[in-house]
């Protein structure tokens, strides 16, 4: 059993995760739309697994006999600037759950929750590496820099990177 507070924190990320799903299930609407096929497929695969992590946080509270709660989940933006924006806009949200990630970790402790703490571990490895991933894109998107042929070349790479996880994970046929 955990403690209210901490089932309070943990739905809040819940939250967070959920809103994240959604604004990277806009953002590959937004990349369709603008012919960025290798980002969509990136961002759709990304919202898949934001969705994941929402729901290990909503199953491991009916564990510890909380209640997990169903968010509300606020709307998301559907326009962006350029790719560039929009992947700097993904690199910020996810230090935001790294933020909430170390919070919770920082208040289990508190309490002495070894349950929640080892729980967490999981989420810290995983937002070290979603954050390094976010960083290589941007690091290539600068690369590649502005020019005309600048967003197929983005495309593109984004579109490797995404083949590449996916051949990782075992999902790439």
């Amino acid at each position: 059993m955990i403690s209210e507070k901490m089932a309070t924190a943990l739905n809040n990320q819940i939250k967070l995760e959920g809103y994240a799903s959604f604004l990277y299930l806009s953002m590959a609407s937004w990349c369709d739309k603008e012919g960025l096929e290798g980002c969509a497929e990136f961002l759709h695969r990304q919202s898949d697994e934001e969705r994941e992590h929402m729901l290990k946080i909503f199953h491991y509270l009916s564990e510890v006999d909380q209640h997990a709660l169903t968010p509300e989940i606020s709307q998301t933006p559907h326009e962006f600037d350029s790719v560039q924006e929009l992947f700097k806009q993904v690199y910020k949200h996810e230090q935001k759950v790294t933020h909430a990630i170390n919070e919770l970790v920082a208040q289990a402790t508190l309490e002495n929750d070894y349950s929640t703490i080892s729980f967490l571990q999981w989420y810290i490895e995983e937002q070290r590496e979603e954050e390094n991933l976010m960083r290589t894109i941007l690091d290539k998107i600068k690369l590649i820099g502005d020019g005309p042929m600048s967003l197929y070349y983005i495309d593109k790479e984004i579109d490797a990177i995404n083949q590449a996880e996916l051949s990782a994970e075992g999902g790439a046929e």
